[in-house]
């Protein structure tokens, strides 16, 4: 058995075309946005895993499950951001801590469940703990998907010119790769 074959067999998902491509053409990571494609390799184990900053937060028995396209709405996320404790409201620190406590489980719970990013491989450290996902299962297969739950928003689908189109990983890479050679050239 090849190694991609392996590797999706290890997965229980076949990996979008742009994706498979990239493995097999191009390398398992490496070169790419911000501080690049992070690299699969099979473990001693047999098993397989994504290493990079954040590659952790793939869920490997997860990743049949069809990604959920609906998210968390605005208004959910912004009643959490207001409901964020402010220092100047609390008489004492321990009073204070409590609430921020129990405000960071509120925001645990909400961005922070596995379920938010099932179907989908963590791919890309952006820098400030954001990241970069491929979506492997369901409707939105083979596209990229923004990180910024570290500023306690929700994931959201990287969009090509005109905000309108979703990118899909070939287009990401390459968009990268194109403004790559232009600041060399």
């Amino acid at each position: 058995m090849d190694e991609l074959a392996d590797l999706e067999a290890y997965l229980g998902v076949v990996l979008p075309e742009e994706y498979r491509s990239f493995l097999t053409e191009v390398g398992a990571g490496g070169a790419g946005p911000t501080y690049g494609v992070f690299p699969v390799r099979r473990e001693p184990a047999g098993t397989w895993r994504w290493h990079g900053d954040g590659a952790d937060l793939t869920r490997v028995p997860l990743l049949a499950t069809p990604f959920p396209v609906r998210r968390i709405s605005s208004v959910v996320l912004a009643e959490l951001q207001q409901s964020c404790p402010d220092e100047v409201d609390f008489d004492d620190e321990v009073a204070f801590d409590a609430a921020m406590q129990a405000y960071e489980e509120r925001v645990e719970a909400l961005l922070w469940d596995d379920a938010l990013t099932a179907g989908a491989i963590c791919l890309e450290h952006l820098g400030c703990a954001q990241r970069t996902w491929l979506v492997v299962s369901g409707p939105a297969r083979g596209q990229m998907w923004d990180d910024p739950r570290s500023d306690e928003l929700d994931l959201r689908p990287v969009l090509g010119p005109g905000g309108s189109t979703p990118v899909t990983f070939g287009a990401w890479y390459l968009r990268w790769l194109d403004a790559a050679e232009r600041a060399t050239g």
